[in-house]
């Protein structure tokens, strides 16, 4: 399998669609559990059609942070635990800038874009900013990620978040599982708990939270979601810390 087929598989992220009987590939949480509603006030679900496709975060009361591969117009929805009900916490926007990084162009790196509202949030106990992380993070540390994807790896969706453990695994022992695939220093690789507890479709672009800080963006993983024996696969926060900055203090 060649990379840009192993990054099809894992991270493209259209409208749900069944094609030939078989399921169109997405990358949800796979192992986890139900979010305490509106724990993770800083959770943003993209959707095309009403329909979520990506997960995202609020990193000012105007602008999300997503994955580059979430591509296509969407809608944002702040506030949001359970996707079927129209909760009074919600708040939707639409988008009126979307901003990749600029050396993302469809491969597994560099996979981070910023989304600029055509509104600002009001901040409340349901919405509220989550903080960048601009510093490493430690082979073993217990982190966590969330979102609205797939559960069971097998197209079965969720209407309330979930929301798994994700144990860091160093880039040298991630780099080794993963073989023909080239994890670089901008990425940070992690396993659930348990096997096949992690991320999977739909849940791209949601967060890595360690330490209450966003430290990773869901980019990645193998062919089968979760899989222990090719770690999942984040875009390092960190390593793009100075590029949002810029990004956000040039729009006010």
């Amino acid at each position: 399998m060649t990379i840009h087929q192993i990054f099809m598989w894992t991270v493209l992220v259209s409208a749900l669609k069944v094609t030939d009987g078989r399921k169109d590939p997405k990358v949800g949480i796979v192992g986890g559990r139900e979010a305490v509603p509106h724990s993770r006030p800083y959770m943003v679900s993209l959707q095309s059609q009403r329909q979520h496709i990506c997960g995202g975060v609020l990193v000012r009361e105007d602008f999300v942070l997503t994955a580059a591969h979430c591509t296509g117009r969407v809608r944002v929805v702040l506030g949001a635990h359970n996707l079927s009900e129209e909760e009074n916490s919600q708040q939707i926007f639409d988008v009126v800038r979307y901003i990749p990084h600029p050396l993302y162009a469809d491969t597994l790196e560099n996979d981070i874009m910023l989304l600029k509202l055509n509104g600002r949030a009001t901040l409340s106990p349901a919405v509220q900013l989550i903080p960048l992380m601009n510093s490493s993070i430690a082979g073993g540390t217990v982190c966590s990620t969330a979102g609205w994807g797939d559960i069971y790896d097998n197209y079965t969706l969720p209407d309330n978040l979930q929301e798994v453990n994700a144990t860091i695994v160093s880039n040298r022992k991630c780099s080794s599982r993963w073989r023909e695939v080239k994890i670089t220093q901008r990425m940070v690789c992690a396993t659930g708990p348990g096997a096949f507890q992690g991320f999977c479709s739909g849940d791209s672009g949601g967060p890595l939270v360690c330490n209450g800080m966003s430290a990773g963006i869901v980019s990645f993983s193998g062919q089968k979601c979760a899989n222990p024996s090719t770690p999942d696969v984040y875009t390092r926060v960190s390593s793009y810390y100075q590029w949002i900055q810029k990004v956000l203090s040039k729009n006010p």
